[in-house]
């Protein structure tokens, strides 16, 4: 019975060694592991408006002016002028999408008007729609310049009042002497990258 023992105990522990053994050759796999690195440059940004990227100089009607029609240095009946806005897209590597606002213009001489290509409009507030524009990242061109041109005419005649009521009103604000302002925002927004790619 001793000898039986000893060898049911010799076969349990060879049949434990076995299955261990299986089992351990079961779960035996080969492993490697490749190592590597994410990179990627950062499209560069960059927006440009009148040669600066922060802070654009007041623009004043004065020093805009038709030098054969400036007074004495100020604008009044009979003066015009022009002046650009522009805009440069060209160091940023993504689409860019411009807005140009006017806000807080005041003191506006009632018969000054500006011109934009062929609009003529009474107030500056009023071109805003004609400047948002984008401009992509692969264009070949990436500056927009945006030529305001503005005039006070000598004689108006081509608005509800007579030439004399208008004389008068360029009189009157002759004699209050005004400082005309607006101040000028144009802020640029990246362009959503197309998903068609």
């Amino acid at each position: 019975m001793k000898n039986i023992t000893k060898k049911a105990i010799v076969g349990v522990a060879l049949a434990i060694i076995g299955a261990s053994a299986f089992l351990g050759i079961t779960h035996s796999k080969y492993t490697n592991k490749i190592m590597g690195n994410g990179e990627t440059e950062i499209a560069k940004w960059n927006f440009v408006v009148n040669d600066s990227t922060e802070q654009m100089e007041t623009i004043k009607l004065a020093d805009t002016y038709d030098q054969d029609t400036l007074i004495n240095g100020r604008i009044a009946p009979g003066t015009r002028g022009s002046f650009d806005l522009v805009i440069d897209a060209s160091d940023a590597e993504v689409g860019v999408k411009y807005e140009v606002d006017f806000e807080n213009e005041t003191n506006k001489p009632s018969n000054l008007k500006f011109k934009y290509k062929d609009r003529v409009l009474d107030e500056i507030e009023d071109y805003e729609e004609f400047f948002t524009d984008i401009i992509d990242a692969d264009d070949t061109n990436k500056t927009r310049t945006l030529t305001v041109d503005w005039e006070w005419a000598y004689e108006t005649e081509n608005n509800d009042n007579t030439l004399e009521e208008n004389d008068k009103v360029d009189t009157d604000e002759g004699l209050e002497a005004l400082d005309y302002s607006f101040d000028i925002i144009v802020t640029g927004t990246q362009v959503i990258p197309s998903q068609n790619n």
